[in-house]
């Protein structure tokens, strides 16, 4: 199923997987917007960059003064993005069959949260609170967030789709 939006396509954060015929599986995951080779470049050009004005004072003593600057400012931006890269790998899998709908939601240096329900009673809704088009999903039980690092109109997509699978399901 291709993913539903506007404006100029582009490759939206998730995917589905059919299992089986009545099985399907949905991998959602943040927006990466600094892929591995991006990276290389954004170290390599900052690098670069701070060692323009450290040539011009070679053979001065000054040069060991700013020196350390130099490898902490790309040290530290080094492990900012390294940060970052790790947030990333968070995920959600929403598995849906005829009898059963799972909500896995997986987070780095955290225990995997799940939540079940019958796809029959499960409803999606978007609410302006506490963040625009903040997606909930719900049996009649506890409402679970969904897609909370999705962009607003990632979730409105992801809603409409997600609506979409638990109709043909129901059918």
């Amino acid at each position: 199923m291709k993913a539903l939006h506007k404006g100029t396509p582009r490759r939206m954060p998730y995917q589905w997987h059919d299992d089986a015929p009545e099985r399907r599986r949905l991998m959602i995951w943040p927006h990466r917007s600094l892929p591995p080779v991006g990276f290389v470049w954004v170290i390599g050009l900052s690098a670069a960059g701070l060692a323009l004005p450290l040539l011009a004072m070679l053979g001065r003593a000054v040069l060991w003064g700013l020196l350390p600057f130099a490898i902490l400012a790309v040290a530290g931006l080094w492990a900012a993005i390294r940060a970052s890269n790790r947030q990333g790998q968070m995920h959600e899998v929403v598995e849906l069959s005829s009898g059963a709908m799972t909500v896995t939601r997986c987070d780095p240096g955290r225990s995997d949260r799940i939540w079940q329900g019958n796809p029959y009673w499960v409803r999606l809704e978007l609410h302006d609170e506490p963040v625009e088009d903040y997606l909930t999903l719900t049996d009649g039980g506890r409402p679970i967030e969904l897609g909370a690092f999705l962009s607003p109109e990632e979730r409105r997509a992801l809603k409409d789709e997600l609506e979409l699978a638990l109709r043909q399901l129901r059918r």
